[in-house]
């Protein structure tokens, strides 16, 4: 408790609060019903959930029909290059202490508007092919969607309890990935007789208005401070509210080893993404099966979700155990997966060689049955890569703030990873050569994390969170109850 609320109380004539009152007072109901509903944990995590349906889920289903819809997807990919830059260079030590500056709800709104804005710049460069502004707004969008990511990984990994985590995440992709597959759905109907390369105007329309609807849904956002869980209200006491404590506590957090174990983990996090859509989705099938096939690696997305969430919330098992079974899990499907894409690329660049690219149809079972799967069995890997490590980042900390820090690093790493997959990508190097570099970082990286996978914690300890790294919290320190956030 802060000096000031001590004074305050005082200077009532009432007794200071001490912090067993405070953690009383907090688990009493709140003034009324709808209050106690929009702050509890859970109501949070089905808002952000629903929000990033609406915003990168629909994106998601944008970019999976392969180029962003266009013939040309060169592009889209350099305007994916763009978006990913510009998140890797805002994500830690811009976006990341602005939330813990500002908190959620308004970092969700300086950034949820830039997907609406890459949505229709695609829009315009049907009519008018101007690359340059597909291109800068998604620049636009990598910023913006660097505080949108740090939002809903800070939510989803501090707003319930520890023995909930992967539960909370698994909800977050299973509604995510559903905007990507029901947007793919629309595209699927809007393109089926289409026998260009392009999908049609009100494809993106619709895409579009969805978006809108999700920038608004984030005015409803909670803070931190007014989440009914007494462990994220502990953690919250040691929050270092000056830009100085900000900084150093990034830097610490940051620079821990085990953070350091999972950089690469990160960093391979997208790197799959510009070849599994552009090269085996892109340029195999025609764009009616290209989207359903976008639809149907969001719908594996949402089942590889809950499956890693159940896997990490298994109550009979620690913490620790739980941590390696995930990671075997990502392990054995990794190696079986990536082996069946080399099998495929080998195929394929048979068939591309005799002329034969975006003409196969999802009607012509003997052909397209192998494909599809494979590329549904990637898009439920994608989901278990992406749980996995949200989870670890869980493990560190039940702060907010330390919360945020760690999923800038997350995103810093992942996009400039993704960046230059997809600057390979728009170089036309071979596809082989990109799948090889894909399942070499994704397997290395497992290998690399594996020493903090080993020695994750059982619980992450409220005095862990007062002495970050053993140092001692000073007495008069303000923290983030202080904060009017």
């Amino acid at each position: 408790m802060s000096r000031e609320t001590k004074e305050t109380s005082q200077a009532h004539g009432q007794p200071p609060i001490t912090r067993q009152q405070g953690e009383d007072s907090f688990n009493q109901p709140h003034s009324t019903k709808l209050v106690h509903f929009y702050a509890h944990p859970w109501t949070q995590i089905l808002l952000i959930s629903v929000i990033c349906f609406c915003l990168p889920g629909i994106y998601n289903a944008l970019s999976g029909i392969g180029g962003s819809g266009q013939v040309d997807p060169t592009v889209a990919a350099n305007a994916t290059v763009a978006l990913l830059s510009t998140t890797a260079a805002t994500a830690l030590f811009i976006a990341g202490p602005i939330f813990s500056w500002v908190g959620p709800r308004i970092c969700f709104l300086i950034g949820g508007w830039t997907y609406a804005l890459y949505t229709g710049s695609l829009l315009h460069f049907n009519h008018h092919a101007e690359g340059p502004f597909v291109i800068a707004s998604g620049a636009i969008l990598g910023i913006g969607a660097s505080f949108i990511w740090i939002v809903h990984g800070a939510i989803i990994t501090t707003y319930v309890d520890e023995s909930q985590k992967g539960r909370a995440i698994a909800v977050l992709w299973i509604i995510f990935n559903l905007g990507g597959g029901i947007g793919s759905l629309v595209s699927f109907g809007l393109n089926y007789n289409s026998k260009s390369g392009t999908v049609t105007d009100s494809t993106y329309v619709a895409l579009l208005v969805i978006m809108v609807f999700g920038y608004f849904l984030g005015f409803f956002i909670c803070s931190p401070s007014r989440i009914r869980l007494a462990q994220l209200h502990n953690a919250v006491e040691t929050e270092k509210r000056s830009v100085k404590g900000t900084i150093i506590m990034a830097i610490k957090t940051v620079t821990k080893w085990r953070v350091a174990c999972m950089i690469p983990l990160f960093y391979s996090a997208n790197v799959f993404y510009s070849y599994q859509q552009n090269e085996v989705n892109g340029r195999t099938f025609n764009i009616r099966t290209r989207s359903l096939n976008g639809a149907l690696y969001w719908i594996a997305q949402m089942l590889g979700g809950l499956i890693i969430g159940l896997i990490l919330d298994m109550p009979w098992l620690s913490r620790s155990m739980r941590a390696r079974i995930g990671w075997a899990v990502l392990i054995v499907t990794g190696m079986a997966i990536w082996g069946g894409g080399y099998a495929f690329q080998l195929w394929e660049n048979k068939r591309i060689a005799a002329g034969h690219i975006q003409d196969t149809d999802y009607t012509q079972g003997s052909i397209s049955a192998g494909p599809i799967l494979l590329y549904i069995f990637y898009g439920g890997y994608d989901a278990l890569w992406q749980g996995f490590a949200y989870w670890l980042i869980g493990t560190e900390s039940n702060s907010s703030a330390r919360a945020a820090i760690l999923v800038g690093a997350y995103k810093t790493f992942q996009a400039a990873g993704g960046a230059m997959a997809w600057r390979i990508n728009a170089l036309h190097t071979s596809a082989l050569t990109q799948l090889g570099m894909n399942w070499g970082l994704c397997i290395g990286s497992l290998v690399v994390a594996l020493p903090m996978v080993w020695t994750v914690s059982n619980h992450t300890a409220v005095e862990v969170e007062a002495r970050y790294e053993g140092e001692k919290q000073k007495p008069d320190l303000k923290t983030v109850d202080d904060m009017d956030v």
